[in-house]
């Protein structure tokens, strides 16, 4: 399965992403959520892969388990921070050998913990992964796009030079980091295409899962927590888990219904392992058409 087909042929393109279970308990767990989710009928699915190459095996796995024992349509990333290239090729390999057709190629973050050695021939950008993948291999790759630059980038124009860089590179495809404001998204798009980006650029779709997650996950990944978001959160009780949950599926439902208005050509969820939310918005979409 190639993504770039899909966005091509149809509208709109739903996708979900996930992370490898942990352990056996966390596989089962899994197995339940991926077949809840298959009822919505996603075009495809997406495994992380954990930083420093981290979640290897398990990220191998369960791109397997979903294409192999769940029949589902995957896309599988690669980190390449901290991996040499003769590791990069052993995961590519695999990952060929599986079936897979289509790679989400990112930089990847350090690990945690002073003890770790990136590999000397470490890629230090996502643009160089890129390159190396195209040159050795008949992948589709997809890269990561943030609406309000990468957290680590000096300015959003110059995160959009590393990503036209990408798409260079041979990036066919970009998912976005999640945001609160479809502004931000659609004025990224607007930069992008102005940069010559010509590629189809897919909104990230994290809803509301707990006020926690949410203002930690805010503070790594940049996605500023608007001021409507903001004063919903205060409202609700914390310790209802519930209404919460129905806080973060209304948000994000408002957000897709402006983002399919706008002509996006699919919607990426952020799943976090969890089907409910995912679910309910899908539901109330499709009870729209």
């Amino acid at each position: 399965m190639r993504v770039t087909d899909l966005y091509q042929s149809k509208r709109p393109v739903i996708s979900m992403e996930f992370f490898p279970p942990r352990d056996e308990k966390g596989v089962a767990a899994f197995t339940t959520t991926i077949q809840e989710l298959a009822a919505a009928g996603p075009d495809y699915m997406t495994v992380t892969f954990g930083a420093g190459g981290s979640t290897r095996d398990g990220s191998y796995q369960t791109v397997r388990l979903l294409m192999k024992e769940q029949r589902q349509p995957t896309v599988a990333y690669i980190a390449g921070y901290g991996l040499g290239p003769e590791d990069l090729r052993t995961v590519l390999d695999n990952y060929k050998k599986l079936g897979v057709q289509t790679i989400f190629a990112v930089r990847g973050d350090k690990p945690q913990g002073d003890d770790f050695k990136p590999h000397p021939k470490s890629f230090g950008y996502a643009s160089e992964l890129i390159a190396f993948i195209k040159k050795h291999y008949d992948f589709t790759i997809g890269c990561a796009g943030y609406p309000e630059g990468h957290i680590e980038a000096q300015s959003l124009a110059k995160d959009i030079e590393f990503l036209k860089r990408k798409v260079d590179n041979g990036a066919e495809y970009i998912v976005s980091q999640y945001f609160y404001d479809n502004n931000y998204f659609f004025k990224y798009v607007e930069k992008c295409r102005a940069a010559g980006i010509t590629v189809p650029v897919i909104p990230g779709i994290m809803p509301v899962y707990t006020l926690k997650m949410t203002q930690m996950l805010s503070k790594i990944c940049g996605s500023t927590i608007t001021a409507e978001l903001q004063s919903k959160l205060d409202a609700v009780n914390a310790t209802d888990k519930e209404a919460v949950l129905n806080l973060g599926i209304e948000y994000s439902l408002a957000q897709c219904k402006g983002l399919l208005k706008a002509g996006v050509a699919g919607l990426h969820f952020y799943t976090m392992n969890r089907a409910g939310s995912t679910m309910a918005i899908l539901k109330a979409l499709k009870s729209k058409k």
